[in-house]
């Protein structure tokens, strides 16, 4: 790493995501001098990273990566998402770190980043279960969490300020219901099958378009916290939900599981009746988990740290 200069690094990514600005913000705390160039055209609503594009945004996306590495002293390129892959690759003389986000280890997306992990001198996954798709060896490391932002408060205060009834129990679907990944369909039959063994009012409520910043209220709001995604990489919602002490039913994708291990009240399940099961005993047992203090280990300071490791180990 340079000894008189700031680490300056090239990332290179699909889409301004929230927690890649928190993980440039955090870096740039650090130290490191961040460029970012973001391949063209807009997202599709709640959508995979890589989607909303076509063929032309990233044939123009080469230009604009080639004038970034022409008119900047760089010590690192950062691909983030597989398919800002092969832009890295192209270049023979800057080491290539390549951090994958979930869905880019299967489908096209995954083809793209199997093709070129070879080149990458380094190469971070959310999970175990991602490393074992990868087919290689990589470093897991999950995206971090703003312990300052996500954390606890007054339920009955957060309740009131997004309008939800105080007399009923509100299970949080934290996306939009037309996210296909996320099977909203599978939340609703377990709600549905929850609200008939409580014979208790409970409501399933979901969030888009919802400003970041105001996530927080709606899991203080929130009873628990049910994601029925089927594949993840290191799902944020489940991390936040832990920030907040929010109990948390999940199904077995990505690092879920190792995140929950030791979280009470919260359950993990494969089956809709085992989601049912953990979402019926939240709800019966009315406390908050212990989640936050299971989910400091993954406070974006400490991956900050994580992350300049790995630049200098490969520069």
């Amino acid at each position: 790493m340079p000894s008189n200069r700031p680490l300056r690094v090239l990332h290179l990514t699909t889409s301004r995501e929230v927690f890649f600005d928190q993980q440039i913000e955090t870096l740039e705390a650090k130290g490191v001098d961040t460029t970012v160039v973001v391949v063209p055209g807009e997202d599709q609503i709640d959508g995979d990273m890589g989607s909303g594009r076509g063929a032309w945004e990233y044939l123009e996306y080469f230009p604009r990566v080639r004038r970034a590495l022409r008119d900047g002293d760089f010590d690192v390129i950062h691909a983030n998402y597989g398919l800002t892959a092969p832009y890295a690759i192209t270049q023979l003389s800057l080491p290539v770190v390549l951090t994958l986000w979930g869905s880019d280890v299967i489908g096209f997306d995954g083809y793209v980043s199997k093709a070129c992990a070879w080149r990458c001198d380094a190469i971070t996954v959310r999970s175990e279960e991602m490393r074992e798709l990868l087919g290689r060896d990589a470093h897991i490391l999950p995206s971090g969490i703003d312990l300052e932002r996500f954390e606890p408060m007054d339920h009955a205060e957060a309740r009131e300020r997004v309008g939800w009834e105080p007399n009923k129990k509100h299970v949080l679907f934290p996306y939009s219901p037309d996210y296909e990944r996320k099977n909203y369909p599978l939340a609703e039959r377990v709600v549905e099958d929850a609200r008939a063994r409580l014979e208790d009012d409970i409501e399933l409520q979901t969030i888009s378009g919802v400003d970041h910043e105001e996530v927080p209220v709606y899991m203080n709001a929130a009873d628990a916290l049910l994601l029925t995604s089927k594949h993840e990489g290191s799902p944020n919602t489940v991390k936040e939900a832990m920030a907040c002490d929010l109990p948390v039913v999940s199904t077995t994708v990505g690092d879920v599981r190792t995140r929950l291990a030791d979280v009470s009240p919260s359950g993990v399940g494969k089956t809709q009746d085992e989601l049912v099961d953990h979402l019926v005993s939240v709800l019966e047992t009315e406390t908050r988990s212990n989640g936050r203090e299971e989910v400091r280990e993954v406070s974006w300071d400490r991956i900050g740290d994580r992350i300049l490791g790995i630049y200098a180990d490969v520069c």
